[in-house]
């Protein structure tokens, strides 16, 4: 069994470049099937998600072709059906962006239901309600999500809850439906714009991407393109905890600032030193953080996909901190591992609280999804001792090499399959 063993209490320390994000790397994956011209895709993240949604699409006859570890061309030209059949794909939530994306080219898709990580109800009512405004008919049967239409027409179309999937999905049909589309109370996250731009670089007309009303103007064709995606905003702000907690000096290069606002004041709130430049960021901790409050939002607001690294963090903060998770309501599964390390921390409903300590202490502990298994590696690197994580399948899902991203910053950490590895990685850092 694959794991993560950590020898914790080194303040990490140098610079680290950050990749290109998952979440907008596979909603473009997604909608370059939706011309029949090559596109070239760069900054794609060499990770378990893009991996497997490269290999769905090539089971309907697109080529991939990977030109470098994180350049890709694709071209559609040949594909063969509208239907994704790969069972590998039930494992990713992304694969629900293949229906928008094969909706809007054939009028016509088939993807199963999706899956990805277990922290809570992720409705796909959005979804069918603006398939079905564009003229759609939407099934569900034996866990397949069908959508086909004669022709899609352009529509307005409130959505009731503020749904980064149901956004996506209906931008990509609405971009060659006939007419215009308006969708409101759209989100607003960073891959949501990096996919207009992507979209627009093809030859869809998408305006309003990044505010909360985003119109569109249908049109027949999309074009080949080469793009590159954006820079990860949740691998970012894990390194930026990641220094926070270990009262490390991290400076995190390939970066876009702006999208990393709401976490840098948060960590400049409980006592950390931040410093921006155009493409980094510089995160120092230099003495015990101070306890906060932290409530997750949609974008702009704290992101719920670093609410477990910022509560590990707080962990070891001075006083008592309250975390309020708005978004998925099982994001606290992580929590009992923690307190195997020492960690005090009461969950109610969908708040927990933070006593925090002054020590945590090395456990074998296991990954119940991909951003609470970052929390935990920082909970080893953080922890006096030696630490094992396990289920780090989750964590390969969304970064890229991160033990020898960590390692390159002063972390003593190895990923092992046997347990001779094991042992030997224990007499080494006895």
């Amino acid at each position: 069994m694959e794991q993560y063993v950590i020898k914790g209490g080194v303040p990490l320390s140098g610079e680290v470049t950050i990749g290109g994000a998952k979440n907008a790397a596979l909603p473009i994956l997604a909608a370059s099937v939706m011309t029949d011209e090559t596109v070239e895709i760069e900054n794609v993240p060499d990770v378990r998600d893009t991996q497997v949604l490269m290999q769905a699409i090539e089971s309907i006859g697109v080529t991939v072709v990977r030109t470098g570890t994180n350049t890709v061309k694709i071209n559609a030209a040949r594909a063969r059906n509208h239907s994704i059949e790969n069972e590998s794909i039930k494992k990713i939530r992304a694969s629900y962006y293949l229906i928008g994306a094969l909706l809007g080219k054939y009028k016509s898709a088939g993807v199963p239901l999706p899956g990805g990580c277990n922290i809570g109800l992720r409705p796909i009512d959005q979804h069918i309600k603006g398939f079905s405004a564009l003229g759609a008919d939407v099934d569900i049967n034996h866990g397949i999500f069908t959508a086909r239409a004669d022709r899609l027409s352009g529509a307005h179309i409130y959505l009731d809850v503020v749904s980064v999937g149901a956004t996506i999905n209906v931008m990509m049909a609405a971009a060659m439906a006939e007419g215009k589309t308006t969708i409101e109370n759209a989100a607003r996250e960073p891959h949501v714009v990096d996919l207009a731009n992507f979209l627009n670089s093809m030859g869809a007309s998408i305006r309003g991407a990044g505010t909360d009303v985003i119109r569109i103007k249908g049109v027949q064709k999309l074009h080949g393109t080469r793009y590159a995606i954006i820079p990860d905003q949740i691998e970012a702000g894990t390194f930026m905890m990641a220094a926070a907690a270990t009262h490390g000096d991290i400076t995190i290069k390939n970066v876009i600032p702006k999208h990393l606002e709401s976490i840098s004041a948060k960590l400049a709130e409980i006592g950390c030193q931040i410093r921006e430049s155009d493409d980094m960021v510089r995160v120092s901790a230099t003495k015990r953080l101070n306890a906060t409050h932290v409530k997750t939002l949609p974008y702009p607001g704290f992101p719920t996909d670093l609410q477990p690294q910022i509560t590990t963090a707080l962990s070891l903060a001075s006083g008592i901190s309250i975390v309020t998770e708005s978004i998925f309501e099982n994001r606290f599964k992580y929590v009992d591992e923690l307190t195997k390390m020492g960690a005090v921390i009461k969950v109610e409903g969908s708040t927990a609280i933070v006593s925090g300590r002054e020590q945590l202490t090395g456990a074998q502990i296991v990954a119940p999804d991909l951003r609470a298994g970052a929390a935990l590696v920082i909970a080893g690197l953080m922890a006096e001792g030696i630490s094992t994580v396990s289920n780090i399948n989750y964590v390969e899902r969304g970064y890229e090499d991160f033990p020898g991203k960590l390692r390159a910053l002063g972390a003593q950490i190895e990923k092992v399959e046997e347990e001779r590895e094991l042992q030997k990685f224990r007499l080494k850092y006895a």
